[in-house]
């Protein structure tokens, strides 16, 4: 754990090496997984703000990793001498309202089998390594039911009607997508 949600917003994080991801945890204690994060890529941007504010979300590593980390002050005068860093930490948070879009979009707009198929598709791109056969997700099921707004039940179900059908290998924590078109047809 690296980032608490609602405490201060202390301090910025450039992710180095490894992978974290945010996670919301709802009044009703239901931990909601977002985006993941990838070498390269910031968090705890509300640091950089004017006004002190708190983490919106909180964010843990998902494997071994290092980040390099700013405290709010250091941070600030790097902000007010080179305004770039503000224009590249407002480009991510774009990328973060377009995931939001997205995703409100997917739950209003598309089935969740459409909503679960494009969520691997979109993940073999960003997290995927090729392996023989296909290319390798190291996720679970409740990542995936996360990431796609469904239940988890949902993701096991489709996750399993794809096994059957030879679109995707699931065993424990992974999943191996072989044919992702096959994901988009009714009777795969």
């Amino acid at each position: 754990m690296v980032i608490r949600q609602s405490e201060p917003a202390r301090r910025l994080f450039l992710l180095t090496e490894g992978g974290a991801r945010f996670f919301y945890v709802s009044s009703e204690g239901h931990k909601l997984l977002g985006p993941r994060i990838l070498p390269g890529e910031i968090f705890g941007g509300a640091a950089m703000l004017a006004k002190p504010c708190s983490y919106l979300a909180s964010t843990e590593t998902v494997n071994d990793s290092r980040a390099l980390a700013w405290d709010r002050t250091t941070i600030r005068a790097l902000v007010a001498r080179y305004p770039r860093l503000l224009d590249n930490a407002l480009s991510f948070a774009l990328d973060y309202l377009s995931w939001a879009i997205v995703a409100h979009i997917g739950l209003a707009c598309h089935s969740a089998r459409l909503r679960l198929a494009q969520t691997l598709v979109d993940l073999t791109r960003s997290i995927g390594h090729k392996s023989f056969g296909g290319v390798e997700l190291h996720v679970t099921n409740e990542e995936l039911a996360n990431a796609a707004n469904v239940t988890v039940f949902t993701a096991s179900r489709l996750l399993s009607e794809w096994h059957r059908h030879g679109a995707v290998v699931k065993s424990r924590g992974k999943v191996q997508v072989r044919h992702p078109d096959r994901l988009f047809s009714r009777g795969a």
